[in-house]
């Protein structure tokens, strides 16, 4: 079958937003943003989970994407976290996007109301119809308190063909199953640590926390399984899963990966509160598996 999102298959990454003395580093964002480029990194998506988007101002969120639009000038597709549990203020930020240069949305489940299954169909239809801009729906249960069941994201693939594909975050291989047999969207790992497991099943990439520091070996890893060169893609995988496995659980997104970047000399590591910085003793976890990773 062929997928309706396959301009966003391989690796995005969910990209950090860096700050200095408690602002946005413009600087050291545009300077991610040539990183990927250098990389070969095929997608960048700002002001996700990782990008802290529920601490950074309306005018903050918007100029964190007009800038690494602006920066990423057609050389790296941009896919910009546009979502919210306020339909209007989706569509508004969705319109935004789309008039700066953004070449898709990325749409979380609306968090904290918890709406009903009718409502999850009425809000994602409501803005596909307000926004020509292709949708990538954002499931991730664990942060917006509700699960998008596979047959509500079936029926809204089939009510919106500008939903392309779905960023699967709820760590289910059932429920990435389901939408992979229900529907023609493609599916995107939402989990580092199971990208080839969710592309074995048909998938078709990563929206990546890992990708922050080692893109190339992300890209490695889905470049071998899209070869048929198996052995290689679990090579890659069990490679990079202690990686994922720390940067991930050591503490909540993105405090982690934000103290990776601070160890390899690529970011200050600041993060807003309610975000807390890692505490000593993970820190020192932390290093201890960029050591054995080969990073420090």
């Amino acid at each position: 079958m062929s997928r309706r999102g396959e301009m966003f298959a391989g690796l995005s990454v969910a990209i950090i937003t860096p700050f200095k003395n408690g602002e946005v580093d413009e600087d050291g964002l545009r300077n991610i943003v040539e990183f990927h480029v250098e990389s070969g990194t095929g997608c960048l998506c700002p002001v996700g989970t990782t990008g802290e988007s529920p601490t950074l101002s309306h005018e903050e969120h918007e100029r964190v994407i007009r800038l690494v639009c602006d920066t990423a000038a057609g050389r790296i597709k941009v896919m910009a976290g546009t979502g919210s549990n306020s339909t209007a203020e989706a569509i508004r930020l969705t319109r935004f996007a789309k008039d700066v240069g953004a070449d898709g949305s990325l749409q979380v489940a609306p968090y904290y109301n918890k709406p009903t299954q009718e409502g999850f169909f009425q809000h994602y239809k409501a803005i596909a119809e307000s926004v020509d801009l292709p949708l990538v729906l954002y499931n991730i249960p664990g942060r917006s308190a509700k699960n998008i069941e596979p047959e509500t994201i079936a029926r809204i693939a089939e009510a919106c063909p500008s939903v392309v594909a779905v960023k699967e975050a709820t760590g289910s291989m059932d429920q990435a199953s389901q939408i992979l047999s229900l529907s023609d969207l493609t599916v995107l790992s939402g989990d580092d640590s199971i990208t080839l497991p969710l592309m074995s099943m048909g998938g078709s990439g990563i929206v990546s926390v890992v990708g922050n520091i080692v893109p190339r070996d992300m890209i490695a890893l889905i470049d071998a399984w899209d070869a048929g060169d198996i052995a290689a893609a679990q090579k890659w995988h069990h490679k990079l899963f202690p990686l994922c496995r720390d940067l991930l659980g050591l503490a909540t997104n993105p405090i982690p990966i934000k103290a990776a970047m601070q160890e390899l000399g690529r970011d200050t590591g600041e993060v807003r509160l309610p975000m807390t910085p890692l505490e000593d003793s993970q820190r020192e976890d932390l290093r201890n598996t960029l050591k054995k990773y080969g990073l420090l």
